[in-house]
C-alpha cells in the first residue's frame, strides 16, 4: 500500500475511521396502502397492522409471543424429512431452493410449533410461514403437522393453526400431495380425541393448504383482507372467462358467503382465542387431571426429542394404501 494512501491532514479523520451510526437499515417500513412510513417498533407493538388496517404478513415467534400466556411456550422438535427425495431441478435445483430458504428464515422449513397456554388453557400452536418458499406444503410441513397435533392429544390441550401458504410444493410432486389426506387424518385423530381444532387464515391461504386442513376447522378465523381460496382469481377468470365480483376470494367476501366464521383483527386475535377456548375447553377445564401430560412451563424452552417422550396414545395418522 502506497503511503500517501494513508496521508492524512492533521485534525482530520480519515472516512473510514469515521463512526458509523447505529441506525438499523430497516428502522422505517412502507405502509402498502397508504404508503406513510411507519416506525418498525410501532408496527411490532401493533402486531405488524399497520395504520391503515393492512395486516402485514409475519413469522411464527411474533405470532407465539403475541399468543402465548406471558410470551411463554415450550417449542416443539419437529421431524426431520428426507432432502429432494425426487432429485428436483427445474432452473435450479431444489436442495439449492431449500438451502436458500433455510438461510433467509433459519428454519429447516415452512411449519413451527409450539406448546403453552392461551387463556389459561393448554393449547398447540402450529405457524405456517409464508417466507419459507410461499408456506407451500411439503412432506416437512405434513409431518410437523401431524407431530403438533399428537402432541396436541397426548397434553389433551387444543390445537390452533395459522395458515398462510400458496398451496402444494411442486418440487416433490406426488409425495406433496399425499399430505392433504394425512393432514385431514390428524384433524380427524383430534376430533375423536374431543379436542378443539381452530384454523386461524392468514393471507395468502391457497391451493392444497385450503382444500385440506384449513378448511377443516371447528371454528374458521380470517384475518382482514386475507386472499382464501383454492385457484386464484386471475385462474378463475380465464377459466370463466368472466369478470370476478368485487373483494372476490377475500375475508369480509368469505364471510359474507359463510365460508368462515368470522374475521378478526391480528390485535383482537389473542382476546378471541381465549374467549372461544374458553368455551370449547370448559369441561375439560374442569375436569383437568391425571389424564394429561403435563410439563413446566419455560421461556421459549425446547420440547425433548420424541424418542425421549411417552409415546402418544393415539397412532400417527398414515396415507389410505
Amino acid at each position: 500500500m502506497n503511503w500517501l494512501s494513508n496521508f492524512a491532514r492533521p485534525g482530520l479523520k480519515k472516512k473510514g475511521d469515521e463512526e458509523k451510526r447505529d441506525t438499523p437499515e430497516n428502522l422505517w417500513i412502507k405502509d402498502p396502502i397508504s404508503g406513510d412510513l411507519i416506525y418498525r417498533s410501532e408496527l411490532e407493538a401493533s402486531h405488524w397492522v399497520a395504520p391503515s388496517g393492512f395486516h402485514m404478513r409475519i413469522g411464527p415467534e411474533p405470532r407465539f409471543k403475541q399468543l402465548f400466556d406471558d410470551q411463554a411456550w415450550q417449542k416443539i422438535t419437529l421431524p426431520k424429512v428426507e432432502t429432494d427425495p425426487l432429485k428436483f431441478k427445474d432452473d435450479k435445483k431444489y436442495v439449492d431452493r431449500l438451502k436458500a430458504a433455510r438461510g433467509k428464515v433459519h428454519r429447516d422449513d415452512t411449519m413451527e410449533a409450539g406448546y403453552g397456554r392461551v387463556g389459561g388453557l393448554p393449547t398447540v400452536i402450529l405457524v405456517q410461514d409464508f417466507e419459507f418458499m410461499g408456506g407451500s406444503l411439503g412432506m416437512a410441513a405434513g409431518e410437523a403437522f401431524i407431530t403438533a397435533a399428537e402432541a396436541a392429544v397426548r397434553r389433551k390441550a387444543a390445537m390452533v393453526v395459522i395458515t398462510a401458504s400458496g398451496g402444494a410444493r411442486m418440487q416433490e410432486g406426488i409425495l406433496s400431495l399425499m399430505q392433504l389426506p394425512r393432514t385431514t387424518l390428524a384433524v380427524q385423530m383430534l376430533k375423536e380425541a374431543g379436542l378443539p381444532y381452530i384454523v386461524v387464515q392468514a393471507d395468502p391461504t391457497t391451493g392444497g393448504v385450503t382444500a385440506s386442513y384449513a378448511m377443516l376447522g371447528d371454528i374458521h378465523i380470517a384475518e382482514p383482507g386475507a386472499l382464501i381460496g383454492f385457484a386464484g382469481p386471475r385462474v378463475i377468470e380465464q377459466t370463466i372467462r368472466q369478470k370476478l365480483p368485487e373483494g372476490f376470494q377475500r375475508s369480509e367476501y368469505l364471510l359474507d358467503k359463510g365460508m368462515v366464521d368470522m374475521v378478526v383483527d391480528r390485535r383482537q386475535l389473542k382476546a378471541t382465542l381465549s374467549t372461544i377456548l374458553s368455551v370449547l375447553m370448559s369441561k375439560r377445564a374442569a375436569n383437568a387431571g391425571a389424564e394429561a401430560e403435563t410439563v413446566e412451563m419455560f421461556d421459549a424452552e425446547e420440547e425433548a426429542p420424541a424418542s425421549k417422550r411417552k409415546p402418544a396414545k393415539a397412532p400417527r395418522a398414515k396415507a389410505a394404501e
